[in-house]
């Protein structure tokens, strides 16, 4: 008897975008607790020969044939690709949920604020942004926030990292080709772990959670410290630092929660991310 097994009204998940480096870390935390589908867009050998998985390009297919076959009480959303065509999945998802009752978890970005720079931003901020994928990232927010409260779980993420992340495994390129690291001295951020992260999206799956979620750690950092901290961790190499001045001033992205906080053994500091890549 397999966990799955022990409780038939557990729900069935689908996760758009499970071959993704945060929606695989989902599909890896969830499936072996709930009935876990998810979609892949490249063909690989180790996806086409899992079951569960379904090959979909939201450039070219129809999301709503996935939904059928699934037929999922929540759907994640990491998808990637084209803004437009993602912004048509999100409306076809939006009336799948509306009409089989089932719920959404749509992950967001801390680039929904990045037209305010003067401070950190809560949950019930007014999103404005001066970039085209944070643009794109609210127009799904608002799509989704017209929906029945109790459906929708929006999470919004700062910079997430962890032993395979692409801002490591591109640092660690960039050190290999002794090419320069960029840093951004004037940007005050807070950062993610993708494994805290699975496990805050398990609790929120869990204890049914809606509404808007910040979650990053529960400090900031600037840019340019905790990247040298984190090159500190990965070589013993002198690496060329490229400082890259957008403002002169210092400037928030920076996402923190006032309403819906976690239990304390789901927070996780920058400091805390650092000692989990040390390992």
């Amino acid at each position: 008897m397999t966990k799955k097994d022990l409780d038939p009204q557990k729900h069935r998940i689908l996760i758009l975008g499970a071959s993704g480096y945060i929606g695989n870390s989902i599909y890896k935390e969830l499936g072996p607790y709930f009935r876990t589908f998810g979609t892949y867009r490249t063909p690989k050998k180790e996806f086409e020969n899992n079951q569960q998985f379904f090959q979909y390009n939201v450039e070219e297919d129809d999301v709503y044939e996935i939904l059928q076959v699934c037929q999922p009480t929540i759907v994640i959303s990491a998808l990637r690709g084209d803004f437009n065509a993602q912004f048509i999945a999100h409306q076809h998802i939006a009336e799948y949920i509306v009409a089989y009752n089932c719920k959404i978890i749509f992950l967001s970005s801390a680039n929904v604020f990045d037209a305010y720079s003067k401070f950190p931003s809560y949950e019930l901020d007014k999103t404005l942004s001066h970039s085209i994928y944070g643009h794109f990232k609210i127009k799904i927010e608002n799509a989704l926030l017209r929906l029945p409260k109790k459906q929708v779980t929006i999470v919004r993420l700062p910079m997430v990292f962890g032993a395979n992340s692409p801002r490591l495994l591109d640092m660690k390129t960039a050190i290999s080709d002794n090419d320069a690291v960029e840093v951004f001295p004037n940007l005050i951020m807070n950062v993610m772990y993708d494994k805290k992260l699975t496990q805050q999206i398990h609790y929120i799956v869990n204890r049914n959670k809606s509404g808007v979620y910040h979650l990053g750690s529960t400090d900031l950092v600037h840019h340019d410290e905790f990247t040298k901290d984190l090159l500190a961790l990965i070589t013993k190499k002198k690496v060329v630092i490229k400082q890259v001045f957008t403002t002169n001033e210092d400037r928030y992205l920076a996402v923190l929660p006032k309403f819906n906080k976690l239990p304390k053994h789901l927070q996780i500091t920058s400091q805390e991310i650092l000692e989990e890549l040390e390992k």
